[in-house]
């Protein structure tokens, strides 16, 4: 009665999923880059003008209005995305959290971004944008600018004082820690004995 054996697998088989795997995110990244581009020079070529265009609707050639909405968007849109920035960097974040966190701020910066990109840009849209706010916005742009300017510097003080009561809160803590310690390796004085009248 003969043993009938299961065939083995053949020895030293190679393993290519890994080379594979790579040439696939390579792709993939590659992919993905051309689109971020291609969605970068649309936008170039179509954003500033369209952005001119809303400030233009709001302020309808108002000076008083383009200066009003331009703080109002450049303090709003500054302050936001540096509370979340300042809420993603705190210790013990983990980086998928705080990449989350970044495109969420990106977001919200997105208005003054716009902004920006009529102020320096340098394509006909830009152009086009920059000749729409001199018109139906003016005012907005270095109003935008202050607004910015304003809530960067709101962000920075209320940091500073924040951190400074946070390091006069720790100078207390360890000045009480050391007066502890001291009270219980120095020994309290005897009160003196009654002296006993002859």
């Amino acid at each position: 009665m003969s043993s009938h054996q299961a065939p083995s697998a053949p020895p030293d088989v190679v393993d290519d999923e890994g080379p594979r795997d790579l040439v696939s995110r390579a792709i993939t990244w590659l992919i993905g880059l051309v689109a971020v581009v291609v969605l970068v020079v649309v936008a170039s070529a179509f954003l500033p003008r369209w952005w001119a265009q809303r400030i233009g609707d709001q302020v309808n050639g108002s000076m008083v209005g383009g200066i009003g909405l331009g703080l109002f968007y450049g303090f709003v849109f500054v302050a936001l995305p540096l509370l979340v920035l300042r809420l993603a960097f705190r210790r013990g974040r983990s980086w998928r959290f705080r990449l989350w966190m970044l495109a969420i701020a990106l977001l919200l910066a997105t208005p003054n971004l716009l902004t920006l990109s009529i102020v320096v840009g340098s394509g006909n849209a830009a152009h086009a944008g920059d000749r729409i706010l001199d018109v139906e916005g003016p005012g907005f742009r270095y109003a935008t600018v202050g607004g910015a300017l304003a809530a960067a510097a709101l962000f920075l003080w209320i940091e500073h004082l924040v951190r400074s009561r946070r390091r006069t809160r720790q100078r207390a803590d360890r000045l009480d820690a050391e007066l502890k310690q001291r009270r219980e390796v120095t020994p309290s004085p005897e009160p003196p004995s009654p002296s006993t009248g002859s």
